[in-house]
């Protein structure tokens, strides 16, 4: 446990009520300043760049173009530039350079309808594989863009079905610990999680968590797979300990260690609601913030347990889980917050989103304590 001197506290800093509703919030790496992207009221896209000022926040550039935006990253943005990544209500992954953003610098239709999600990954992280971005559909497709490549996408994991293709609501990259590793979450809205190895295009696991998953990420994108969290709704936070992957299915029943051989835990939150995602501290791959639809943001602190695997019956090797530790807690808003990112450049500065119209950058204190 942590001590109260040492207790981490969760401060707004800044907050700016918009006229637009703002879908996902993002940090540019290397500046004091964020991009907000979303939705005007005659449902055009919104990208707007604001710029930390002393006490206030300073908007310094407002682009509008002709779709919304649902989800956006600079994931796979090369290190000396600001190109941002978007996914549309249209089905459109575009890639803007915020240094002249007349036209996207990639456009391609990706998806039959909504983009819901995207990661990128590859472009500030040398010798780990190309930059590549990463999108998840309404149409239940998930797919894979090499920004270099743009006719097609460089793989695609499609629904048997299309008939009956669920949701996917959230992606994430991960495993990309060098040139030819790499790893896909994707989150679907019957609670289906499946992980596709980049690599042989194959699944590599799959689970079932019972409630729609709202939000993927792995702890840290450029490490062998360590953990991941998925955030869900009904209150529902998993996290599995990917280090160890057991060659046979868990036994029924067994919520501890999910399926497919990664061993798992649930963490259910006090309040009934949606948790919108979780967000892991770049600097403390063990820390991360969940935010959920109650306005509130949870910090919270993974434990690894004394032994991380152990043998089965069999002699095979299985995952052991540790436990999650919530730090501390705050409510930022009356509606949910449905974006949340850290700086990757000032341990603790955050910036965040929610539906009633405000944008928020708060800090959290004595993180180096933990």
């Amino acid at each position: 446990m942590v001590d109260a001197q040492s207790q981490p506290q969760i401060l707004e800093h800044l907050n700016k009520s918009l006229t637009v509703t703002i879908h996902s919030t993002r940090w540019i790496p290397g500046t004091a300043r964020f991009v907000a992207v979303g939705t005007y009221a005659r449902s055009t896209g919104c990208i707007q760049v604001y710029e930390l000022a002393g006490p206030e926040l300073k908007l310094v550039q407002e682009v509008e173009k002709r779709d919304g935006f649902k989800c956006a990253t600079f994931g796979a943005a090369a290190p000396a530039s600001q190109q941002l990544a978007t996914g549309s209500f249209k089905g459109r992954l575009q890639v803007w350079d915020l240094g002249a953003p007349a036209a996207p610098v990639f456009d391609a239709q990706a998806h039959a309808s909504i983009i819901n999600a995207v990661d990128g990954f590859g472009g500030r992280t040398r010798g780990c594989g190309p930059p590549e971005i990463a999108t998840g559909g309404r149409d239940g497709c998930v797919r894979v863009w090499d920004v270099r490549q743009p006719d097609a996408p460089v793989a695609a994991f499609e629904p048997a079905d299309s008939g009956g293709a669920r949701d996917c609501w959230a992606v994430a990259l991960g495993n990309s610990h060098d040139d030819e590793e790499r790893c896909l979450l994707a989150g679907y809205d019957n609670g289906d999680v499946k992980m596709f190895d980049l690599r042989t295009n194959t699944v590599r696991w799959e689970a079932n968590v019972k409630n729609g998953v709202c939000g993927l990420q792995f702890d840290r994108a450029d490490i062998k797979m360590n953990k991941f969290v998925a955030a869900c709704l009904e209150s529902q936070l998993h996290v599995y300990d990917a280090r160890t992957q057991h060659p046979r299915e868990a036994s029924a029943g067994d919520a501890r260690s999910g399926s497919l051989g990664f061993a798992g835990m649930t963490e259910k939150l006090a309040r009934g609601t949606t948790v919108w995602g979780a967000a892991h501290l770049p600097q403390n791959r063990d820390v991360f913030m969940a935010h959920s639809g109650d306005g509130e943001v949870a910090l919270y602190r993974y434990r690894y347990p004394d032994q991380r695997k152990v043998k089965d019956q069999d002699g095979k090797e299985m995952g052991v889980v540790g436990k999650l530790e919530r730090l501390c807690h705050k409510p930022l808003s009356s509606q949910p917050v449905n974006s949340f990112d850290w700086s990757p450049d000032r341990q603790g500065l955050f910036v965040c989103s929610a539906f009633d119209q405000c944008v928020r950058v708060g800090v959290v204190t004595k993180l180096d304590k933990l």
